[in-house]
């Protein structure tokens, strides 16, 4: 079966800018891991393509993390209209459903790190009318709205303002990066779903990035899902495929259901992947894995496609009722 893919998370956007923020490659066809032509092998795709920004851009390109978020959103924007034979920007779960129906493969639009709108709240209305519909509150610096996963420290009144904020829209809140301190509290104010969109389990392979058991089950909870990161780093020691099942199986055990793991691939953010897994192409192979270690179809395709249309639904339910 060629199974549909919807990934949370690539920082493609960035990628195709290139070293001197001017662009280096072409969306359909590239050398980098995600392009047109390898998706649309696929069965199906919807891709979340990020809109990277943090302070130490100024340290690593002397440029504004303002300017980069401007040049990366109009990269996407650029790259979609140019590709409209094979894509299109969903505002929706359905409109995603409806272009897979239609055979066009789908870009939605997230934040990583607010860095490039100067972490304000007020703008998240702006944003979201643009199309924006999944944002993490940080990377891995402190801001004023967090701590990190590299710093630690949990969430600032303004970080409050900013969940709060964010769920009355139906933008899902990305806790990928955050610190463990601001994990929790960011569980102890939402009311609607939370979503780690690239990060694997800390019991399978102990990094901070990744969640722990606990976390994993206030996600589940909140009706999130955690999305499967491929960075070599994440996943552990010398890894393979297998290795990639290892943490999609553990986060089943602690939810038997299946309904709340998702990909997060973190493509063209990540220079090392498990051996055997090479970009966007490679993820047939992991489903093939899947089957083979016992899942039955319907939960890959659960986990490829249906759970994160699910929770992007839920979240839609939470900004209207």
């Amino acid at each position: 079966m060629n199974f549909p893919v919807f990934d949370f998370h690539c920082d493609t956007a960035l990628k195709l800018l290139g070293g001197d923020m001017n662009q280096a490659g072409s969306l359909r066809s590239n050398q980098g891991h995600i392009d047109l032509e390898r998706a649309s092998r696929l069965g199906g795709y919807a891709q979340c393509f990020a809109c990277f920004t943090t302070p130490m851009m100024e340290q690593w390109r002397k440029i504004s993390p303002i300017v980069v978020f401007e040049r990366e959103l109009a990269t996407i924007q650029r790259e979609v209209n140019q590709n409209s034979d094979l894509i299109a920007i969903a505002y929706s779960p359905a409109q995603i459903q409806q272009n897979r129906e239609n055979g066009k493969m789908s870009a939605i639009l997230t934040l990583e790190g607010t860095a490039g709108f100067g972490y304000d709240p007020e703008l998240l209305q702006d944003l979201f009318a643009i199309g924006f519909r999944v944002s993490s509150l940080g990377w891995n610096e402190s801001n004023p709205l967090t701590g990190s996963n590299v710093t630690g420290g949990g969430l600032t009144d303004r970080g409050r303002e900013f969940v709060r904020e964010a769920q009355r829209l139906g933008i899902l809140v990305d806790v990928s990066h955050i610190s463990d301190e601001g994990f929790w509290d960011i569980m102890e104010i939402t009311g609607a779903p939370i979503i780690a969109t690239h990060s694997n389990s800390r019991a399978v392979w102990n990094h901070s990035r990744n969640l722990t058991d606990d976390m994993f089950r206030a996600i589940v909870e909140t009706g999130g899902v955690a999305g499967y990161n491929a960075c070599d780093e994440f996943t552990g020691e010398n890894p393979t495929i297998d290795t990639i099942c290892d943490h999609i199986f553990h986060f089943m055990e602690l939810d038997p259901s299946g309904k709340h793991i998702a990909l997060g691939g973190d493509l063209d953010g990540i220079d090392a992947m498990p051996a055997g897994f090479e970009g966007v192409q490679s993820w047939p192979k992991v489903a093939e894995r899947l089957l083979e270690r016992g899942l039955d179809e319907e939960t890959v395709m659960d986990i490829f496609w249906n759970n994160a249309i699910g929770v992007m639904e839920r979240a839609v339910y939470y900004h209207t009722r």
